[in-house]
């Protein structure tokens, strides 16, 4: 099984924490985003959608997280808490993960955008108003969250680790790159994410952050790095 990853995306750290966890052999290929990899002529033959994460078994491309971890739990038979056979705690981690782009996701990578990518690809901060509106939207999900999802439950589908769990423990996890932590404040959630991170092992963890969380050694990079001029545009074109 080949993996196209880059670390910097919350989708990618959590496909590769997850096959860590269920001991899954992999070829980690790097698809650098900074560099603008996955805008490449090589990387497209792959994927048409030009974004990672990717995952190719054998003649067998798949994109989009979710379905690539659904993917590895059930095809590498992992025990049952990470994507139950229980028709209901399955349709609770499928509703999370049906919630969470638009949501959680959406809502944490806009502070990490707005306070890290924005000054680089602008040439200047953002608006105050709309970092604002970010870390608002951020701290709404992260309400529901805790009380919708995971509510005074270990983990967000019950008493064990899921898919939902890891899918949304790296989206909180990012918004630390940018100097903002939103669990600051939550003892519930700080708590579930250090369980989490326990079930994923302590290590592992830590070193799929390491360099997302490095806040001037992505800024350093982008700026050293000549290729990313060759997109800087479609990067722009986030923040009109």
């Amino acid at each position: 099984m080949e993996l196209y990853l880059d670390l910097y995306s919350p989708p990618c750290r959590a496909v590769y924490l997850l096959a860590k966890a269920l001991g899954i052999p992999f070829e980690f290929k790097v698809v650098s985003l900074t560099a603008g990899d996955q805008y490449s002529e090589e990387f497209g033959k792959l994927s048409i959608v030009k974004k990672v994460p990717v995952m190719k078994d054998g003649s067998f491309v798949l994109t989009e997280s979710t379905a690539i971890m659904k993917y590895m739990v059930q095809k590498h038979s992992a025990a049952d808490h990470w994507f139950p056979a229980d028709l209901q705690q399955r349709a609770r981690v499928n509703e999370y993960l049906s919630w969470q782009h638009l949501n959680l996701r959406a809502h944490c990578s806009k502070v990490f955008l707005f306070r890290v990518l924005y000054p680089f690809v602008m040439g200047a901060e953002a608006p105050k108003e709309r970092l604002d509106l970010s870390i608002e939207d951020m701290k709404q999900s992260l309400d529901l969250l805790e009380q919708k999802f995971l509510q005074s439950k270990l983990f967000i589908a019950g008493n064990k680790i899921s898919l939902a769990d890891v899918v949304a423990v790296v989206e909180v996890m990012q918004p630390l790159s940018a100097g903002v932590d939103g669990l600051e404040g939550r003892p519930k959630l700080t708590a579930w994410r250090e369980r989490v991170k326990k079930e994923l092992g302590e290590k592992v963890f830590d070193e799929a952050h390491e360099k997302a969380l490095d806040r001037s050694g992505m800024t350093q990079k982008m700026q050293d790095d000549p290729e990313i001029l060759k997109f800087k545009q479609n990067l722009q074109k986030l923040f009109r």
